[in-house]
């Protein structure tokens, strides 16, 4: 599975940025798909993800402002962030957890995508 993301950039805060992630490759399911951020000198946390049945997890310091949706054939995951704030930046890692052929599970990591929220 290759993930694929965009939607990265500088932004004042308050402001919104939405972020996008397509897997691509060979798999029966794709499971959970969401984002995760890695701060300098922090560790990678999650911010939020969605499995295949809809459900959604939020870090807490996210609830509220963002909002992880998947399209309609589950292959894309997106993050809506607004109200985004100095505290945000990092750097967004795009992730799933899929089945293969054999039904082997794995988990996949995106390259990451730079959001800086800074006037």
């Amino acid at each position: 599975v290759q993930l694929q993301a965009s939607g990265g950039g500088l932004v004042q805060p308050g402001g919104s940025l939405r972020l996008s992630c397509t897997a691509s490759g060979t798999f029966r399911l794709l499971n959970r798909m969401g984002w995760y951020r890695q701060a300098p000198g922090k560790q990678r946390d999650l911010v939020a993800r969605i499995a295949s049945d809809g459900t959604t997890t939020y870090a807490d310091s996210v609830k509220g402002r963002f909002t992880v949706s998947r399209d309609n054939a589950k292959t894309s995951v997106f993050l809506q962030m607004t109200g985004l704030k100095a505290e945000d930046t990092a750097v967004y890692y795009c992730y799933c957890d899929a089945y293969d052929t054999i039904w082997s599970r794995m988990d996949y990591w995106g390259e990451g995508t730079l959001v800086t929220v800074s006037s």
